[in-house]
């Protein structure tokens, strides 16, 4: 596999990092050892690499960035509520984890290009709302992750989940477009969670 020297930008090419058995990590690219941190920094920069054991050559990327995610969480950074977490848990063997990747991938995707497009007309707009708009979508996205899963047991003494209440429509044609789209996952979201 290729290398490339690591920068702040994103890279076509992937950055090797390889972990020895005393479980420190060496950037191939930099020639320097590196920590779960510095790999933390290079995700959230953009930086592309793969892991792999050096003694067997294996691609452990996925073991590393879990990893990753467990420190994060541990240090107060906590992102992943824990229904979710137990659903998650919940798949592992069940017949649709082959489908569960794909689906938060395209979720996840989903949303950051939402709230990707959403900043840069608030921004260019200078809409003071931009930060209560921001708070209401995180809010959203929580509860779709809450109902996340069309296959999921809901009891049927819970209530149905409450829809919000519609904001007032924003300004200009692509803002309306998006706030439309955001409604129609959503329902979607609430139809499958139904099923």
């Amino acid at each position: 596999m290729a290398e490339t020297q690591e920068t702040g930008d994103a890279k076509s090419e992937r950055v090797v990092i390889k972990k020895y058995a005393n479980r420190r990590l060496y950037n191939t690219a930099s020639s320097s050892y590196v920590t779960l941190e510095h790999l933390a920094d290079m995700v959230k920069r953009g930086v592309d690499f793969v892991v792999y054991d050096a003694k067997t050559n294996e691609d452990i990327t996925r073991t590393v960035l879990t990893q990753i995610i467990f420190e994060e969480e541990s240090q107060g950074q906590a992102l992943l509520p824990i229904q979710f977490l137990r659903q998650l848990i919940g798949f592992y063997g069940n017949s649709v984890q082959a489908f569960l990747p794909s689906y938060l991938e395209m979720s996840l995707a989903s949303f950051a290009q939402q709230q990707e497009q959403m900043g840069r007309q608030f921004s260019s707009a200078g809409l003071p709302g931009f930060d209560e708009q921001i708070r209401k979508n995180m809010q959203l996205f929580d509860e779709a992750m809450k109902m996340f899963s069309p296959f999921a047991y809901v009891k049927p003494e819970a209530p149905p989940a409450a829809k919000p209440e519609p904001a007032p429509p924003p300004a200009g044609d692509d803002l309306a477009d998006l706030r439309r789209r955001m409604e129609e996952m959503q329902a979607q979201i609430e139809r499958l969670a139904k099923r």
